[in-house]
């Protein structure tokens, strides 16, 4: 397979010897091999969180629409709503907030 560029880059001590350890297991058959993985995982991970953030922003954006049409609920109501929502979770211990 044929890769792009060489670029050196510069790791901690630390850093080394945990890529070093990796190797060393057979799971990677370089440290290149290795850091392309962890930077295609990075490179994956940060697309989601950026997904998961503009899909907050958008749920976000049509509360206060909502909110500008007159459709929230009162906060005493919303409070109440939320703790039994909270109280129905699977898992959730009594009296733990």
């Amino acid at each position: 397979m044929m890769w792009g560029s060489v670029m050196n880059v510069s790791l901690t001590p630390e850093l080394e010897k945990k890529i070093a350890a990796r190797v060393a297991t057979g799971n990677y058959t370089s440290a290149s091999e290795l850091v392309r993985e962890a930077l295609r995982l990075f490179f994956e991970f940060e697309e989601s969180r950026r997904d998961e953030i503009a899909a907050m922003n958008h749920r976000i954006a049509q509360g206060i629409a909502e909110l500008d049409r007159g459709e929230g609920i009162a906060g005493d109501e919303a409070r109440r709503r939320s703790v039994k929502r909270l109280a129905a979770r699977p898992g959730r211990r009594r009296g733990a907030a």
